[in-house]
């Protein structure tokens, strides 16, 4: 038998990632929902700010898993389905799937550990917020 070992973000780094996003969210004024998961995609912290709308918390989760399940962020998806046809169509479909920014991928010596995803200020504030959080625990933003 042959296993893997799988190295995961653990919860006292999450929740430093969520204090620095949420930090920063009130700095700008905007209650938003902040999500961080492990590199599964399955949530390992999580808040929902005083005033954040309900809806911000699933695209929140869903920004977060977007990022943990393809290594990629999430404002990335958007350039690369935009002109092909079929993805555009099809691949939108695909449930959790976010093409817009706030969410990016953890990563730690190449390897994703865990995923941020925010929601609730423009896709570019959510962006501003997460790399703050990313700033926060020395990880990259690997825009």
């Amino acid at each position: 038998m042959t296993s893997i070992s799988l190295r995961s973000i653990d919860a006292a780094t999450a929740q430093t990632a969520i204090a620095a996003a949420a930090e920063h969210a009130r700095s700008l004024g905007l209650p938003m929902s902040i999500a961080v998961c492990d590199h599964a995609g399955l949530l390992k912290a999580f808040v929902r700010m005083d005033g954040a709308s309900q809806i911000s918390l699933g695209i929140a989760q869903d920004k977060a898993y977007t990022s943990a399940a393809t290594g990629l962020p999430t404002h990335r998806w958007h350039d690369f389905i935009k002109d092909d046809a079929p993805l555009l169509h099809g691949f939108v479909h695909t449930p959790r799937l976010v093409v817009f920014g706030g969410g990016f991928p953890i990563v730690e010596d190449g390897a994703v550990v865990g995923a941020i995803g925010l929601s609730g200020g423009h896709y570019s504030q959510d962006m501003e917020c997460a790399r703050a959080a990313l700033k926060a625990i020395g990880a990259a933003s690997n825009d």
